[in-house]
């Protein structure tokens, strides 16, 4: 029967369908490159993102981007061309996004996005899913993929910035002002080491003495049921100056060797030790470090050279160069190669003390495993990795993966153990994420000198050709740092189309043999 009020409301219900399937997409074509410019064409309008975006900052207001922002000498070499490219690009790669409700941590994704756009740098949320780098995400525990990349980890170590961490030196203007404050930062430290549950802990930012390592290897005792204890150098408590130190499960691991200390530039803050597995009688050394940092004015050749490096780059180069001795020194006197560098270096990747690492043979293990996508510090709304762990040629067939755990670079700094949004988890116990290496130790690992094989990679008519690589491990990531394809090389000569590929920059690793061959190349 005809009714014309069914009619109307038909023809309202069409129109609607219309109006939403019509609504305006933007899909990102090169996220590189993209500038919020771009937005322009669109100002007025609701529009819904094709693409997964970032927030890159959320301290009182989130930005985001269809990119992870990173800081320019994380990635490229200061005052390169392409540095100053990513520079000029990270000024106008972030837009502001209000009308989100609840808290969300850095680096979480906008998936299937609507919003309004305000103007070019300004867009008004309307909806989308959020996914991934969630709180809950991280409670489930670090990435055992990423830790067992190559096979399964029997040692697992862990490098943790702790924020000045004071038991007994209270209210010297840093770390704990009181008794109260000092058992706020246990209890968020002592949470997060436990659900980290490492062998051995690498710590920075710890009270001089043995008190404070004394009472976290006692939590980790309660918290996890397992034994812990801690290298003791013998030194008083000094005030509030900080060092490096060792945390270690007796149950798994024994001191190998004796404490070295290198005191070029800040005392106490370079250290080696040797450690012995239980299980396997096989030994290694970590050196856990904590350079100078970047703030303050320094002078003559410590002075901020306006490359994105900071002040103090030049003591922090001295002090690589001194580490690198030590491990000379140390490595003679235990007749162990197997090292394993770690700890806040307060230098971006690209930054001349890492630079004279890996110039030496050391492997950045970031690089090794997450090509451009690592970070474990946050600066403004630009992600970068301040916190190492790199290692020499003789260690890397034994290293299984590594990951930086984000429990505090995507916190705010309101959730900080002595500020008053403190909530008691475990998230934001410092403003630097830790570190994880997964290992497997052998007696018959090679190192990258003993190398006869010399793989090639080629990249011709839309091909990638990898010859000599038998046995390796063949990886490509996107722009993104998210693997897109990765297998084993079973023959002399593989190759593998690309010309069918999404239009962007990829990043190729191949491992074969216990070394590593980076290319990037850009399929239009």
């Amino acid at each position: 029967m005809y009714s014309p009020l069914r009619s109307l409301f038909i023809g309202f219900l069409f129109t609607l369908c219309m109006c939403v399937s019509a609504q305006t997409r933007l899909t990102v074509s090169d996220k590189q490159n993209w500038t919020k410019s771009e937005l322009s064409p669109y100002v007025g309008q609701t529009v819904q993102m094709t693409d997964d975006w970032y927030i890159c900052s959320n301290n009182g207001v989130y930005t985001i981007a269809p990119r992870r922002i990173f800081s320019p000498t994380n990635q490229t070499l200061p005052l390169s061309a392409e540095y100053n490219r990513l520079l000029a690009l990270n000024s106008t790669g972030a837009v502001v996004l209000d009308g989100v409700s609840g808290y969300h941590r850095t680096g979480e994704r906008l998936r299937n996005l609507v919003v309004t756009v305000n103007l070019i740098g300004s867009l008004t949320f309307k909806s989308g899913q959020w996914v991934g780098n969630s709180r809950n995400d991280l409670l489930q525990g670090y990435s055992r993929s990423d830790i067992d990349r190559k096979g399964s980890h029997t040692l697992l170590v862990c490098a943790a910035n702790l924020r000045y961490y004071l038991v007994e030196n209270l209210g010297t203007g840093y770390g704990p002002y009181n008794h109260s404050e000092h058992q706020a930062q246990r209890k968020k430290v002592s949470q997060a080491l436990a659900k980290i549950n490492a062998d051995i802990y690498g710590l920075v930012e710890i009270e001089m003495g043995q008190s404070a390592l004394q009472e976290i290897a006692s939590d980790l005792t309660q918290l996890t049921g397992r034994t812990f204890s801690y290298i003791d150098d013998g030194l008083p408590s000094n005030g509030s100056y900080t060092k490096s130190g060792y945390v270690y499960c007796v149950q798994t691991v024994n001191p190998y060797g004796k404490l070295h200390t290198v005191n070029m530039g800040v005392h106490n803050r370079k250290q080696f030790q040797g450690f012995e597995q239980r299980a396997s009688g096989e030994h290694f050394v970590l050196s856990i470090n904590h350079f100078k940092a970047k703030s303050g004015n320094g002078s003559g050749d410590n002075a901020d050279q306006g490359d994105g490096q900071g002040s103090f780059n030049a003591d922090r180069l001295r002090e690589a160069k001194a580490v690198l001795n030590g491990y000379e020194y140390y490595r003679d006197l235990i007749m162990d190669q197997d090292v394993l560098i770690m700890g806040d270096l307060n230098a971006y990747a690209k930054e001349d003390p890492i630079r004279a690492l890996t110039d030496y043979g050391m492997t950045d293990l970031h690089r090794y495993f997450h090509a451009d996508s690592s970070y474990s510090y946050t600066y403004g709304s630009e992600a970068g990795y301040l916190d190492h762990a790199l290692c020499s040629g003789t260690m890397l067939p034994q290293v299984t993966g590594m990951c930086a755990y984000h429990v505090n670079s995507d916190e705010r700094e309101v959730y900080a153990y002595n500020r008053s949004s403190n909530d008691g988890t475990m998230f934001r116990y410092s403003d630097h994420d830790p570190i994880l290496v997964g290992l497997r130790l052998s007696a018959t690992a090679s190192s990258e000198a003993d190398i006869v094989c010399d793989p090639d990679m080629l990249f011709k008519d839309g091909y990638l050709s990898v010859e000599k690589a038998t046995g390796g491990y063949l990886r490509v990531y996107d722009q993104q740092g998210r693997p897109v394809w990765e297998n084993t090389i079973l023959t002399d000569t593989f190759t593998l189309p690309i010309s069918q590929w999404k239009s962007g920059v990829y990043v190729i690793h191949l491992y074969v043999n216990g070394k590593v061959l980076h290319r990037k190349i850009l399929v239009l």
